[in-house]
């Protein structure tokens, strides 16, 4: 509890440290301001720049429409907060409630947030990765750097991993009119996270647009010449590739280092929350005065059978921040949950892909309108005998009926005929998941605890 246990005077002279100053962090440092927190605000990110969004780092920008420092988030209201960017957090000292941060000093908190986010894994060999023209790309910085790279015109680029990132790279490569080799471990581009049958899609939209496209192998070691310079990148089927620039798109790592031996319910796969993002510790008890929002949260979800998910997207970090900011200057009785329906999108190849739901969840999926082949359609995903997610290609009008669906736990396959749907939408298909000891790259879901069960309920949305 606050100091004399005085709801009011926390939201008078309380101190709220915020960790991580990107989306998630400035959403909801917006709203405890909004919501009238008149306190203290602290704001600790490792990068130097003020908050800014990532989506456009993977498409205008490395297509050179947008320059990766005009990418500023746009601010909703004044924070009035102190900026520490530039220093990462260290360390975490519950019992005294203080951040330690990398120059030595530690802040005090009252109320903590948790927003760290993720960092892109990095090529496993350290002497590869460090060779000229071999990049990541999770931050701005990384962004300014592989857009200048490929503004000078290199004769191939190698994307290993196709996952929504590694595909949006590869799109922007071949917009640019470069020659691009990817590299995926699974059988199909999205097959982690839209399954097979989709995954298919992907496959025919790439290599229709000139990717040359290589799947079920994996890039065993990249080769620089005398200068330091990558020239050459060995498959695990034997072949080479000539490259001399290799994106490295290898999924996510959660940032939770720095909560080592903190006593937090911390890991490699985030911060386990309660469905309002109070951080539990490590003994499962929920805390009242540390919460965790956006990608680095794992919280239970009551439409997908409590089931724990961290989700990599942009709304979903949006959503956890205004409710762990609610959340900290209410007591139980006024507090919200996360119950918000996941939505991710991505745009490659002139193709416009949303989903709703979890489709990762699902073990069957049925094209309910458009077809497959002219790669415009709407993919129904089901599990247990009800749907729990779809996916539009091109067809993302249709997205919030089927949420609707997800919402009321409607049963699978959808009874109605609906608009467009055409001869192979009449059963539904193995949505051709792989099996999950055997990753994929670049899931935007991380998945733990129990299965859903089939259960039904009622979702009502919050006014």
């Amino acid at each position: 509890m606050i100091g004399d246990g005085s709801l009011e005077r926390f939201r008078r002279e309380g101190r709220v440290v915020v960790v991580g100053a990107s989306l998630a962090g400035l959403r909801a440092a917006e709203t405890l301001r909004e919501k009238g927190f008149a306190g203290s605000l602290t704001m600790i990110g490792d990068e130097p720049h003020e908050p800014y969004d990532r989506p456009p780092l993977s498409k205008t920008v490395l297509l050179g429409r947008a320059a990766a420092e005009r990418t500023a988030l746009p601010g909703l209201r004044a924070v009035d907060a102190t900026w520490r960017l530039g220093v990462a957090a260290t360390g975490l000292d519950m019992a005294g409630r203080r951040v330690r941060l990398a120059d030595g000093d530690e802040v005090p908190y009252d109320r903590l947030l948790i927003a760290t986010g993720v960092r892109a894994r990095p090529w496993p060999r350290e002497a590869e990765a460090e060779l000229d023209g071999v990049f990541l790309l999770r931050t701005r910085d990384d962004g300014a750097a592989l857009a200048r790279r490929l503004a000078a015109g290199p004769k191939r680029v190698l994307v290993v991993g196709a996952g929504f990132t590694g595909s949006e790279i590869a799109a922007a490569c071949r917009e640019r009119g470069l020659a691009v080799t990817v590299a995926e471990r699974g059988a199909s581009p999205l097959v982690g996270a839209l399954g097979g049958v989709v995954g298919a899609v992907a496959a025919e939209l790439q290599r229709r647009h000139g990717v040359d496209l290589r799947c079920g192998v994996m890039v065993t070691a990249l080769e620089g010449d005398a200068s330091g310079r990558v020239r050459a990148a060995q498959l695990s089927d034997g072949s080479t590739v000539e490259t001399d620039v290799v994106v490295v798109s290898l999924g996510a790592i959660r940032n939770t280092e720095w909560l080592a031996g903190s006593g937090l319910g911390a890991g490699p796969r985030g911060i386990a929350c309660d469905a309002g993002c109070r951080a539990f510790d490590i003994r499962g008890i929920v805390t009242d005065d540390v919460f965790a929002a956006g990608d680095v949260a794992r919280c239970p979800h009551p439409l997908f059978g409590y089931q724990f998910l961290s989700l990599e997207h942009w709304g979903n970090a949006v959503s956890q921040a205004r409710v762990a900011a609610h959340n900290m200057l209410n007591e139980s009785t006024d507090r919200i949950p996360h119950m918000e329906v996941p939505a991710f999108w991505s745009s490659q190849f002139g193709v416009n892909i949303k989903s709703v739901g979890v489709p990762s969840l699902g073990t069957e999926i049925l094209i309910a309108q458009g077809s497959l082949e002219e790669r415009r359609f709407v993919g129904v995903y089901g599990y247990q005998g009800r749907v729990i997610g779809a996916v539009a290609f091109d067809q993302a009008r249709w997205l919030p009926f089927y949420q609707g669906l997800i919402e009321t736990t409607a049963p699978f396959p959808p009874e109605f005929a609906t608009v467009d749907r055409r001869a192979e939408g009449r059963r539904a298909l193995d949505a051709d998941f792989p099996d999950p000891s055997v990753p994929t790259h670049g899931p935007t879901v991380t998945l733990s605890g129990y299965s859903p069960a089939d259960r039904r309920m009622t979702f009502t949305p919050a006014h």
